[in-house]
């Protein structure tokens, strides 16, 4: 495995991650100005969106790049390095649908590059081409797979171990109650759509943060 990218310190413990619904809302830019005030440096905010045009994920990305700038927060755009290289946000997600993460590293060596994998042997290989973080899922049930059975604790622990240092972001079914089973894991920290911007997104921000807080202290 190839020596951890100096990028790893930088991840948040929360991911907040958006779909084309949340993007689509017209409160969305209040509500991820709450979101990374409520976080600071400890969240991270993924614009992923299959139906907004780079165009549109480009004029996001640059909107929220102020925010992160006051805040400390994390920006990254799922899928599309070129957009997050071109908004000069912090860094990307990569999928099945990217570019691997090798291929990225090269082009874009100073990013916070994530992979969404769902295999330990995927994290391995993410973690060795020079991921800076895993987000490994879906572990518990959730509505964006619907009726496919979450794949469970031993599933996350198996991808920590994998992933052999890299920082692990569990998703899938991840409300504020599972902060001690994720902690227990060994995972670095938790994703969320539904969670967060359902609702009073820095409340629940702030709910996330403190399970995770209160997980970590055992």
């Amino acid at each position: 495995m190839s020596a951890a990218p100096a990028s790893r310190a930088r991840v948040p413990v929360l991911h907040a991650i958006t779909n084309d619904v949340v993007l689509a809302d017209p409160g969305f830019l209040l509500a991820a100005r709450g979101v990374m005030e409520a976080g600071g440096s400890r969240v991270a905010v993924h614009l992923r969106a299959s139906q907004h045009t780079a165009r549109a994920l480009l004029e996001r990305a640059l909107e929220l790049r102020v925010v992160a700038e006051a805040t400390g927060s994390v920006v990254l755009v799922n899928d599309r390095l070129d957009v997050a290289m071109a908004a000069g946000v912090d860094g990307a997600q990569l999928t099945s649908r990217s570019l691997v993460v090798g291929d990225a590293r090269r082009i874009a060596p100073a990013l916070l590059l994530g992979a969404s994998v769902h295999e330990p042997a995927e994290a391995w290989l993410a973690a060795g081409a020079g991921a800076d973080f895993v987000v490994a899922g879906h572990v518990w049930p959730t509505d964006s797979h619907p009726g496919a059975p979450g794949r469970g604790e031993a599933f996350l622990r198996a991808l920590v171990q994998a992933a052999e240092g890299c920082p692990v972001i569990a998703i899938g079914g991840i409300t504020p109650d599972k902060a001690t089973a994720v902690a227990a894991a060994g995972a670095h920290g938790v994703a969320a759509i539904r969670g967060i911007w359902f609702g009073d997104a820095p409340a629940a921000v702030r709910r996330y943060l403190s399970a995770h807080d209160l997980a970590a202290l055992g």
